[in-house]
């Protein structure tokens, strides 16, 4: 209750109760009303932009907020180990695999390039974490384009290694004859004494003195061009096609066991040994063919030899002695 004023009358000697007059009451109660709206409304933002009071909606809010950051860390962690062991198979794709097939590394500049053009994040921009959420989602978009150069890699490498296959398949690997089928590696490749001139003549290939019948293998893959006498000094004899340039040629056969186009595996029977053409005795004239160029053909028995046989089978071939055809 507000106090009451009074004042001293000169005139009646007495003191008497001052009245406020009616505009100050309206004004002071106005400045009233108006001074309680501006501390109300300062309270109010006060409250708004400070924790000091949160509504259980808010509070909930807040939580699945908080919720959410911590899932994305969880996500950036686990984004950095598969980065980790990405970075491993690259090294390995770089550095074994695609140097074994003998195929260019891929740039580490295209493995880690990102997204240019268009801004792909627009949508992610104007809230509280885009930055984070952003910065997250660029993350995980590279590891994709990572992870699909990686999976395209391997999949050539996986092309590749068939093709490697089929080359070490094709490459004519082994012995033509059992070692225990041998009466004797009797010439090799070099010069040699030609068996009915005397005269020193280059001998292209290798003989291998064997009992007329005894079974000659295709030393690689490949398809049969030639099994005929049409050519002259090598009697019946085999050649087969292995493909990548390689060629082998079978001589002075008994019989054949396979025809012109068939298909062979290495170590399929394909003849028989004989005597025919220009032959001095039955045995296999073998000679393996590079590019249209003849070769030594003592380079190719990693297949089948152990090495003290090849060890041997050397020995025999460097002998400047007399050939068999």
């Amino acid at each position: 209750m507000s106090k009451v004023k009074y004042y001293y009358d000169p005139d009646t000697l007495s003191y008497r109760k001052i009245e406020p007059k009616k505009s100050r009451r309206y004004r002071n109660i106005a400045l009233f009303v108006l001074g309680s709206f501006l501390f109300g409304l300062f309270s109010l933002i006060l409250l708004l932009n400070t924790n000091l009071i949160n509504t259980p909606r808010e509070l909930s809010l807040a939580r699945e907020a908080k919720n959410y950051e911590l899932q994305f860390e969880i996500l950036n962690k686990k984004m950095e180990q598969i980065e980790d062991v990405l970075a491993n198979i690259e090294e390995r794709d770089n550095n074994i695999y695609r140097l074994y097939f003998e195929a260019n590394p891929i740039p580490e500049e295209q493995r880690r390039a990102g997204f240019g053009g268009v801004n792909r994040y627009r949508a992610l921009e104007g809230f509280n974490n885009s930055e984070m959420v952003i910065a997250t989602t660029k993350r995980l978009d590279i590891i994709k384009k990572q992870m699909a150069i990686q999976s395209k890699s391997l999949d050539e490498i996986t092309i590749l290694a068939e093709e490697k296959e089929k080359l070490l398949l094709a490459i004519p690997a082994i012995q033509p004859l059992n070692n225990e089928d041998l009466t004797r590696m009797a010439s090799g490749y070099g010069w040699r004494s030609d068996p009915f001139t005397k005269a020193r003549k280059m001998h292209w290939g290798m003989d291998f003195t064997a009992p007329k019948g005894t079974p000659i293998y295709a030393s690689g893959d490949g398809k049969v061009t030639r099994a005929d006498n049409n050519s002259s000094g090598y009697g019946k004899h085999i050649r087969i096609d292995h493909g990548y340039g390689y060629l082998s040629l079978y001589g002075h056969l008994s019989q054949y066991n396979v025809k012109k186009g068939q298909k062979v595996k290495r170590g399929d029977l394909i003849g028989f040994v004989g005597s025919t053409g220009r032959s001095e005795a039955p045995h296999l004239h073998y000679e393996v063919w590079k590019d249209k160029d003849r070769i030594d053909p003592i380079n190719f028995y990693y297949g089948s030899l152990t090495p003290e046989e090849f060890e041997n089978m050397l020995k025999f071939a460097n002998q400047e002695n007399q050939s068999l055809d």
